[in-house]
């Protein structure tokens, strides 16, 4: 089995770290082509197929967090983000986790929600009429997907539910769908158009509204960690990461940044493997509020040898086939890169990396501050791209944190003069 936990990784160079790449998911040169591509994997004409009005590409950095051992499998996780820190963070958290075994993470089976909007209704009897007709119902809808059908799965319940609305009460119809091992935003908007017409009949109302719920609670991820007392830094930093958290989970201001931080692991994994990621961000964020104020999406505390213990349980409506994840290049490139076998997989890989990152942002804040960090890795990445080599670096870095001048002209200026 390969092995994640890869030494100075950092340090290395491009061509060396593309090769313990390719070694780890077995890439082929066709691969590693796509990976170096300048224009980030895709062309315009593809760029212009995908979307309307195009007019270019826009690139992103792409990153491997390394260190991830997660339900006993190791696994390089790519990452695509912009922000400086980001990946380093998770490959340190993940690195902290592994001294006590990784991530132990469980997602549901992959259920979609669609919803069907009903006006002009006697809600009590079409609810009744609709319960009577259910089998009817989702024998249509399942008529609207062979594959599905073929796998045993497809749209599997019907029911209802009433909601009151300024404008009077309404009666929303949903279908449970177990869309595989696809995101399934596709099959559900079809499934709940197809069967729209059959319960405008039943129930001699209107149908409005027919589409996916992205607050998919039915497809809920589970991460757990724990976390080492020395390795975290002494019991007093156990002790702040947990009032860390607190503050977190009962004020909505340093909730929406501990979330967000959350996001930068989660959200970067998916934008590398082709997620829609607004709809992962939505969710996510329609989550920390169920209690009906907003919270904290993870939760820490610690067991009874003083180790700290995290906890991250997200929805994660995610896929391995079908949308961009089949179209873009380089997404299918990571998507084989990370070696997700399922949708499952796939959410369980993407709960760790939000766990790992938020260990390892509210550790920085408990301790020495979030800038110490980002700063000198923003350092690091302009003396880089100042041309200075790994040997030139560090002293750069160090002068440049010294000066508290961080920027391109100033690691240019220390570069002449080494």
């Amino acid at each position: 089995m390969p092995d994640s936990s890869i030494s100075k990784f950092f340090e290395k160079s491009r061509k060396d770290r593309l090769d313990i790449v390719a070694n780890f998911a077995n890439l082929s040169d066709e691969d590693i082509d796509v990976l170096q591509n300048e224009n980030g994997g895709i062309s315009f004409d593809k760029a212009d197929k995908m979307v309307e009005n195009a007019i270019g590409t826009f690139s992103l950095p792409l990153g491997i967090a390394t260190n991830f051992k997660i339900n006993g499998k190791d696994y390089i996780v790519p990452m695509v983000i912009e922000e400086p820190s980001v990946i380093a963070a998770a490959s340190k958290g993940a690195k902290i986790a592994r001294i006590k075994g990784g991530f132990e993470v469980s997602a549901n089976e992959s259920f979609s929600i669609g919803q069907i909007q009903m006006l002009d209704v006697d809600i009590p009897l079409a609810i009744s009429q609709i319960k009577n007709s259910s089998n009817e119902l989702l024998e249509l809808a399942n008529s609207k997907s062979n594959t599905l059908s073929k796998m045993g799965k497809g749209a599997k319940e019907v029911s209802c539910k009433e909601i009151d609305t300024p404008s009077g009460k309404m009666l929303i119809v949903e279908l449970l769908i177990d869309v595989g091992d696809a995101m399934g935003a596709n099959v559900t908007n079809t499934m709940c158009e197809a069967i729209s017409p059959l319960i405008e009949k039943i129930t001699d109302g209107r149908a409005l509204l027919r589409i996916l719920s992205n607050y998919s609670t039915r497809r809920i991820a589970k991460a757990k960690a724990v976390f080492e007392k020395e390795a975290v830094g002494g019991e007093q930093v156990v002790d702040n990461i947990i009032s860390a958290f607190e503050f977190a989970d009962n004020d909505v201001y340093r909730a929406v940044t501990h979330n967000k931080g959350i996001m930068n692991g989660t959200i970067a994994v998916a934008n590398a493997v082709g997620q829609d990621s607004r709809a992962i961000e939505a969710a996510a964020n329609a989550y920390a509020a169920q209690s009906g104020r907003y919270r904290s999406l993870s939760k820490w505390s610690k067991d009874k040898d003083g180790n700290l213990v995290g906890i991250l349980e997200i929805p994660l409506s995610v896929g391995i086939v079908g949308g961009i994840a089949n179209v873009h290049p380089v997404a299918k490139v990571c998507t084989k890169i990370l070696g997700a076998s399922s949708a499952q997989e796939l959410a369980c890989i993407m709960t760790a990396t939000g766990l790992a990152q938020n260990y390892s942002a509210i550790r920085a804040l408990a301790t020495e501050g979030i800038q110490k960090g980002h700063m000198r890795l923003h350092a690091r990445n302009l003396a880089a791209a100042a041309g200075a080599t790994p040997d030139q670096i560090d002293d750069i870095v160090q002068k440049m944190i010294k000066e508290k001048k961080i920027s391109l002209d100033r690691a240019k200026e220390l570069l002449e003069q080494i």
